[in-house]
């Protein structure tokens, strides 16, 4: 086995064989394999694909990169995916939410990739909380909360950690093939019995068309399948942001908002929250009806709240998370509006242009050593349709400093086209099974 005869193949067209990909992937786990020859490999599979004998070989050669979990619980053990959009928060209210109605929730999650915001590092603007646990810490909070929203630890997929990291600066982002083994790769380690998996598409995504979208959708549904997780998909909609904050900081605040009960803050990130929860209680027998009153419940009773809260304090956060955390989430020096600088409607957000101004104040990474600054990012970002007056409000800008905001105030007024009116389409595309 040698990492250049593989990338060598890769360049060829030719698809390594199932040995061969798990060789590499346990390279990437033990350092065997250098960052060079990880991202000359991500490269090749961007530019020449995998057969799907190669998607599923490669994505259980990461998987058994490190542990496999096994649970012993009284209840299903669950998780959803999404594959990466802007104002995409939806983890941070579905996990106690089904932890709520019964279901255990391990989510091993990722920080931001490209454009994309990450779970992990929306969760670290929470201070002194703390994403690096041991699986034995994660096993103890997921049986006592229900819920854990963490990194992998180093012995759950270690091979995706390292590409991952190497793909988010390399271009090595848009690839079904690469997806499809980083998000399965630690779901299928972390044991789950059912998953759900919320397939982006549009201007926001990396799937930018519905057929883009439906074959990554198929690809995750029939490797999970496969490999004897039950697992099904819905492609939404991402050509306007999710939620109408795009940052990590912000978007923890709408998150709480909407635990709060003022799920009119953010209506889509409320509704697909529901929606996709409901579909996994589904999926494990319970009617339609009743799986959605149940999700709906458990946010406004104020229940989901109380056990995002255990959960904070179990991570090391504070422990009145859910009765004070304006005072905890930081705020950035400068803020200031965004104004049309014309009339007419909103017909076309850049939902992609959007995430890089976030990128662009700090909120995101450009190279893998960089910073992230929690309190940076957009808030009240306008929706798709609206009506405009030049001078009205298109979004709230949080910055470092005044020369950053000026900056992004241009690239926002770029990213948002004002002309004729559009109805915006369905939040929820289709649903692979």
């Amino acid at each position: 086995m040698d990492a250049r005869a593989i990338i060598a193949k890769l360049r060829e067209k030719q698809t390594p064989s199932q040995d061969e990909l798990t060789w590499f992937a346990q390279g990437l786990a033990s350092g065997a394999v250098s960052d060079a020859q990880a991202g000359a490999f991500a490269m090749a599979v961007v530019l020449n694909g995998l057969t799907d004998a190669g998607r599923v070989a490669l994505t259980q050669g990461m998987r058994d990169s490190g542990d496999v979990m096994k649970w012993d619980l009284p209840g299903p053990v669950i998780d959803k995916h999404s594959t990466g959009g802007v104002g995409d928060c939806v983890s941070l209210i579905l996990a106690p939410v089904l932890a709520v109605c019964g279901a255990y929730v391990p989510m091993i999650s990722g920080r931001g990739l490209g454009h994309t915001g990450g779970t992990l590092d929306k969760l670290e603007a929470i201070p002194g909380l703390n994403i690096n646990v041991s699986e034995k810490q994660l096993r103890l909070i997921t049986r006592e909360v229900g819920c854990a929203i963490v990194s992998a630890t180093g012995q759950i997929a270690p091979a995706d950690r390292r590409l991952y990291a190497i793909r988010d600066v390399t271009a090595t982002v848009e690839s079904v093939d690469l997806i499809t083994a980083s998000i399965l790769s630690k779901k299928l380690a972390a044991g789950l019995d059912t998953l759900i998996l919320d397939v982006k598409c549009g201007s926001g995504a990396f799937m930018k068309t519905p057929d883009e979208a439906r074959a990554l959708a198929r690809a995750l549904v029939d490797a999970a399948n496969g490999a004897g997780c039950k697992t099904a998909a819905m492609i939404t909609d991402m050509n306007q942001p999710l939620a109408p904050a795009l940052g990590n900081a912000v978007e923890v605040a709408v998150c709480m908002e909407v635990m709060a009960g003022n799920t009119d803050v953010a209506p889509r990130l409320y509704d697909l929250t529901v929606g996709l929860c409901a579909q996994l209680l589904i999926m494990q027998g319970e009617d339609t009806a009743a799986a959605v009153g149940r999700v709906k419940t458990a946010i406004s009773s104020g229940a989901a709240m109380e056990r995002f809260a255990q959960m904070i304090a179990a991570l090391g956060g504070p422990p009145d998370m859910a009765h004070d955390w304006h005072t905890h989430l930081p705020k950035a020096p400068v803020v200031g509006e965004v104004t049309a600088p014309a009339t007419g409607h909103i017909s076309a957000i850049d939902g992609e242009a959007l995430g890089l101004v976030v990128v662009g104040l700090g909120g995101g990474r450009r190279v893998e050593t960089d910073r992230v600054d929690p309190a940076v990012g957009l808030t009240e970002v306008i929706g798709l349709g609206t009506a405009v007056t030049r001078g009205d409000p298109l979004c709230v800008l949080h910055a470092a400093n005044e020369d950053d905001a000026v900056e992004a105030a241009m690239a926002v007024q770029a990213a948002i086209t004002i002309g004729d009116a559009v109805e915006p389409g369905p939040l929820v595309i289709e649903g692979i099974t």
